[in-house]
Parts: structure tokens; sequence; C-alpha cells
């Protein structure tokens, strides 16, 4: 009886710490708390403003510290790490329209209306990169974590006054390249040093 009683406590024991690392996997590897690992991972820490797309397993986070803007997606497997000065601008898009914009070197275009009853709001952000130019971010949609609309727009409305800030900032201008060539030892003094 001893010996039934003690397989029963085994297999239960062993079933709560099956059902515990099961409830702690999927908790860890939820995708957002994976967007934001992977944001603070990349950042060096936690990002002052983020966006994330669970929908598509994309995020961004903005950096003041380091001067930094991250975009990832594939659930934050892949992505890039732009510097400031490598932005060019942002889009906030609501049901396919953009209806706010800032963009290096243009006035900005500011938020007038939208629907309340918007059906998707996204944010394009737009890069000095003749491989990735643009990186494109649904902030409410279907399986957006915000809970309407206007949550999506403020988030947008955010993102643009950040990104407005960054893009007024003087861009760093590259330091001079010097280009020493030393073929031989260089004389020293002229021909008539050589007598005194």
């Amino acid at each position: 009886m001893s010996e039934v009683l003690r397989t029963i406590l085994l297999l239960l024991l062993a079933g709560v710490l099956v059902t515990t690392a099961a409830i702690f996997a999927s908790w860890w590897f939820e995708p957002s708390r994976r967007l934001r690992r992977a944001l603070r991972r990349v950042l060096g820490g936690v990002p002052e403003c983020e966006a994330l797309d669970l929908a598509e397993g994309r995020a961004a986070g903005l950096d003041f510290d380091s001067e930094s803007l991250a975009v990832l997606w594939r659930t934050g497997s892949a992505g890039l790490v732009y510097a400031f000065h490598e932005i060019e601008g942002a889009e906030l898009i609501v049901d396919g329209k953009v209806l706010a914009r800032a963009r290096r070197d243009e006035p900005r275009r500011l938020l007038d209306e939208f629907g309340p009853n918007a059906e998707r709001v996204a944010l394009r952000l737009v890069f000095a990169d003749h491989r990735f130019p643009e990186f494109e971010l649904e902030l409410f949609g279907p399986a957006s974590l915000l809970s309407d609309a206007g949550e999506g727009v403020r988030l947008g409305r955010r993102w643009l006054s950040h990104i407005e800030a960054v893009l007024k900032r003087p861009r760093p201008r590259p330091a001079p390249e010097l280009h020493l060539e030393a073929e031989g030892a260089p004389p020293r003094g002229d021909a008539d040093d050589a007598d005194g």
C-alpha cells in the first residue's frame, strides 16, 4: 500500500513540476515579452518609447542615452539599430491614409482629425538606408495590445513628437579624414645647418 501511495505522490509531483515548467515557458516566450526583452538587449537598457506589433512580430524602441532607434522583426530574432542621424522621418497612417507626418527638412503635417471607428492605425518609420528605407508596424488592429484606435493614435502622435525632436537636432558633421603618407624620415634642417 505504501508503495502505491509513493508512486501516486511521485506522479502528482511530476505533474505539478511539468505544469509549472509549461506555465513558465509560455510566460517567458509570450511574444510581447520576447519583443521587449529583445529591445532592451539591443538598446542596452529600457527604451524611452516603444511600440509593439504582435500580429507581425515587430517592435520599435527609442533610446535617448545611446541616441539610437531599434527596429525588430521575426519576434525579435532579427532587426536593425539606427543612429539618430539616420532617421529621416515618420508617418502616422490611419486606415491606409497618411494623416500626420514628420520628415527631415519638411514642415510637420499635423493630425487634423481621424474617425474614432478606425480599424487600423500604423506607424511608418523612414530611414536613410538604401536596403531598408522604411519600417512599418501596426499600432492598433485586430491583434493589437491597445483597446481602441484612439490609443493607437495617441501612441503614434507621441512617436511623431519624439521623431520630430530628433530631426530638429543638427546632424553630426563627419570628422575630416587625415591621410598621412610617410615614405621616409623627414630631413632634419637645411643643408646650411650641416656646417654649424
